[in-house]
């Protein structure tokens, strides 16, 4: 029989004592919101490393990759307000229908929440790879408002595969039948922070795997991908 998707081992990127990142797979949810599902991330985390573990973001549930936890009370205050600082940079990688510009800025307002008014929300982008019509983007956010990077990409014509709410279903089907991408084409690649206990920066990467990776290397993307994973952070 084969495994569903969220039987998939979880990974652990980095673990200490203060804070751990785990990849999240593609059609997890990180926590119990809206959703009821049997399992989620902070539970499967909770499992996996013994303790409990304290959710500092959310990532899509269409979405792969680093998911940063805290591991302790006073690891959640620091970590939270450096999300409320703007001092924890994350890049994701994904796969758009369109070719945006090399680089670019979004500077364009979404609700922070469904139903609620607009507020600021900043993207920052790459272009690093084509396959005809299609895409591979680095994005940075530097807000993090719901559904941001699906939202801004579409905003600027270019939604991402794989996305039912924003994106365009021929599109959609064309992975899903020629290159059996069944997921949203976004992936949280890697993330920095500050560490909360000896204070310096701290980078965690997660690899590309399964029918993405799968989809990119077809596509003759995956060595660019990859080394947008590897790159550092820019330097402040």
């Amino acid at each position: 029989m084969t495994p569903q998707r969220d039987e998939v081992p979880l990974r652990v990127l980095y673990q200490d004592d203060s804070c751990a990142v785990v990849d999240k797979p593609s059609g997890m949810i990180v926590h119990r919101g809206w959703a009821n599902d049997e399992r989620d991330l902070l539970r499967v985390t909770r499992d996996v490393l013994g303790r409990y573990v304290y959710p500092l973001h959310r990532l899509d549930r269409g979405a792969s990759g680093a998911v940063l936890f805290a591991l302790n009370e006073d690891a959640a205050r620091i970590l939270n307000r450096s999300f409320a600082d703007r001092t924890m940079d994350k890049r994701y990688l994904a796969l758009t229908r369109g070719h945006p510009p090399e680089h670019g800025f979004i500077d364009h307002p979404i609700p922070k929440a469904p139903g609620e008014e607009r507020v600021p929300a900043q993207t920052s982008f790459s272009r690093i790879g084509t396959f005809e019509r299609y895409a591979l983007v680095t994005a940075v956010p530097k807000t993090g408002r719901l559904h941001q990077i699906r939202r801004h990409l579409k905003h600027i014509s270019c939604p991402l595969i794989g996305d039912v709410r924003y994106g365009k279903g021929e599109h959609n089907r064309f992975f899903r039948d020629q290159y059996a991408l069944d997921r949203l084409a976004l992936h949280a690649a890697a993330v920095r922070f500050v560490h909360p206990l000896h204070g310096q920066r701290v980078t965690v990467r997660a690899p590309l795997s399964g029918n993405f990776a799968d989809c990119l290397a077809r596509l003759s993307l995956f060595d660019v991908a990859n080394a947008a994973i590897q790159a550092d952070f820019p330097t402040e």
